[in-house]
């Protein structure tokens, strides 16, 4: 006989999208069940058990606009006009409001990265999405797909760090730095890996995130030992 008293992994959150204003549900992970195992040297977690990156991003079941929690609720005109013509128009209306698998969670990353390119969102944006799409091919030992979206999130981190666009949001300036450094490292251009874990280490005694500054030390120093056994 089912326990009725039992609290299971997964619940349903209301959502509105902000798109076209449709109210649906979406599975998200409750916080108790999320054990943290370890991180890897691009903030990757590994979790024990329950995944709540598989359920990051909400879908419209409606419309097919895609986007986190955290994405802004703003549209331009122009935007919202590209993105029913590029997204609505060709949705066949369906749901990822259940229980979700990779593959599941994969799809619905690249609906809110396209959604992400057509609204022009800022680049540090899309270089999330991208490094989490990165971070699924690894669980599922991809490593051509994998090595492809860490390729196009370096690409987003790059560019966010020339514009600045990282300013005003969560992901401060030495967190993007140091992500440039360690996906370079990750597409074996260990050039600018090295220069750019160097940057991370000139800020050491005016940062307060000394956990991404030890990280970065000891990879500039796999790095030197690395190359001198090539020597």
């Amino acid at each position: 006989m089912r326990n009725l008293n039992k609290i299971e992994p997964l619940f349903d959150k209301q959502c509105t999208c902000l798109l076209c204003q449709t109210k649906f549900t979406t599975k998200k992970l409750r916080s108790r069940f999320v054990k943290l195992k370890h991180l890897d040297t691009d903030f990757f977690p590994v979790y024990a058990e329950h995944n709540p990156l598989l359920y990051y991003i909400n879908v419209c079941p409606a419309c097919g606009f895609s986007f986190s929690d955290d994405t802004v609720s703003y549209f331009s005109p122009e935007s919202k006009k590209i993105l029913i013509e590029k997204v609505c128009s060709h949705w066949i209306p369906h749901s990822f409001g259940e229980e979700r698998n990779l593959e599941d969670s994969i799809k619905t990353y690249k609906l809110a990265a396209y959604c992400s390119s057509l609204r022009k969102d800022k680049h540090i944006i899309l270089a999330g999405l991208h490094l989490r799409i990165a971070w699924h091919y690894r669980m599922l030992n991809n490593q051509e797909q994998e090595k492809r979206f860490i390729s196009l999130a370096l690409a987003e981190y790059e560019t966010s760090y020339s514009v600045g666009d990282y300013q005003g949001t969560p992901v401060s300036e030495l967190r993007t730095i140091y992500l440039i450094a360690d996906l370079s490292k990750r597409t074996d251009n260990l050039e600018k890996a090295t220069k750019f874990y160097s940057k991370v280490i000139e800020q050491q005694s005016r940062t307060v995130e000394t956990q991404i500054v030890k990280l970065a030390k000891e990879s500039w120093q796999e790095l030197r030992d690395s190359q001198k056994t090539f020597i």
